[in-house]
């Protein structure tokens, strides 16, 4: 689908200027989609209690209707205008992580479209902290509703220009305000079930959530280990469709260090002895491993710093379809704080996976 020429709006993202982020809210009250950056990744806004705005997010996307979608607000009233029976651990939460990257699943008020949720009863609610969608969903005037701003099942973007990579020509407007500040989506949880329920892992470690409310229950789908049946209705995006993935095929190992090492080190042999090109991302400490052995390394951080490996996961990601490699392998790392995530986008992200 293609449109006029993508238009670009320049902001500060501490203190965006009200006549471009006007101009950005005057889209949004019309019904048409805009690219802007949260904390976290850059979303792809429309008004959330429009049918037909919220259709051209999916449109742009290519993404499947039964991919329910998170509803962005900006004011702590607003939980109660969208949603309702909301548990008092919910309101303990966001008075201590909001704004910020933790969503969370309630039922869902009429107010909001069903094609946000995919026409279930729930809906997922999170209110940002970047300043420029703050007041972007305040000058709208209503709760926007965004997923990544990016074609469905690509890396998520952490930056414009990896907006208008994947939606050049596709959307009308995009917000640039540099780089976001996390790089990983947020953590959903699913609060119409008791115990709660991690449906995501995101920016925000479960443990820090666990602390305040006690247990949270963390199964396999959210660890990425196991996928929903496609005929299954899920409440979350993130959940059911392969996603994050770069368009050559990824090999991830996961496993104790020397076994790991080992076996990376058999997959480059094997896969050079087919006269392919291989690649690594691999992290600092084992990277004098792999030092001569690849056609390309791309390093993902030291493991004592799992907030700079996340910070760069997605850029990453993308590097590997920039590459010349044909084919690369990717090492786990340890699934504790926002291990956990990492890990989960990896998984997604990865055509095949090796576990020792």
């Amino acid at each position: 689908m293609l449109i006029v020429k993508t238009k670009v709006i320049k902001v500060d993202p501490f203190n965006p200027e009200d006549n471009l982020i006007e101009e950005a809210a005057d889209y949004i009250k019309k019904g048409e989609v805009v690219a802007f950056p949260t904390e976290t990744v850059y979303g792809l806004g429309a008004d959330a209690t429009n049918p037909f705005a919220v259709k051209k997010i999916f449109i742009a996307k290519g993404r499947p209707l039964d991919n329910p979608i998170i509803v962005h607000i900006s004011k702590y009233e607003d939980l109660e205008k969208v949603s309702y029976e909301i548990p008092e651990v919910v309101y303990k939460l966001v008075k201590k992580f909001w704004p910020g990257p933790l969503t969370v699943i309630l039922k869902r008020k009429e107010i909001i479209a069903d094609e946000v949720s995919a026409g279930l009863p729930t809906v997922a609610l999170r209110m940002p902290s970047h300043p420029v969608a703050l007041k972007l969903i305040d000058f709208s005037e209503r709760p926007i509703a965004a997923p990544s701003a990016n074609k469905s099942g690509r890396p998520s973007p952490t930056c414009a220009e990896h907006v208008l990579n994947d939606l050049n020509g596709t959307i009308p407007l995009v917000i640039d305000a540099g780089k976001t500040l996390f790089g990983v989506e947020s953590t959903v949880i699913d609060f119409t079930k008791n115990p709660p329920l991690l449906l995501r892992p995101g920016a925000l470690p479960v443990e820090e959530i666990a602390k305040e409310i006690g247990e949270i229950v963390v199964n396999e789908i959210a660890k990425g280990v196991k996928k929903f049946n496609e005929k299954e209705i899920v409440v979350s995006p993130g959940l059911k469709y392969r996603h994050y993935a770069p368009q050559k095929p990824l090999i991830l190992v996961e496993g104790e260090e020397k076994k790991k090492i080992i076996k990376i080190n058999e997959l480059i042999e094997l896969e050079r002895g087919k006269n392919k090109k291989v690649g690594l991302l691999i992290s600092e400490e084992n990277l004098e491993f792999f030092k001569d052995k690849c056609d390309e390394i791309i390093i993902l951080g030291s493991k004592k710093d799992f907030f700079k490996i996340a910070y760069n996961l997605f850029e990453n990601l993308r590097k590997i379809d920039e590459s010349d490699a044909e084919i690369f392998i990717v090492e786990g790392i340890e699934e504790k704080g926002l291990g956990l995530t990492i890990m989960n986008r990896l998984r997604k992200a990865s055509s095949e996976r090796i576990v020792l």
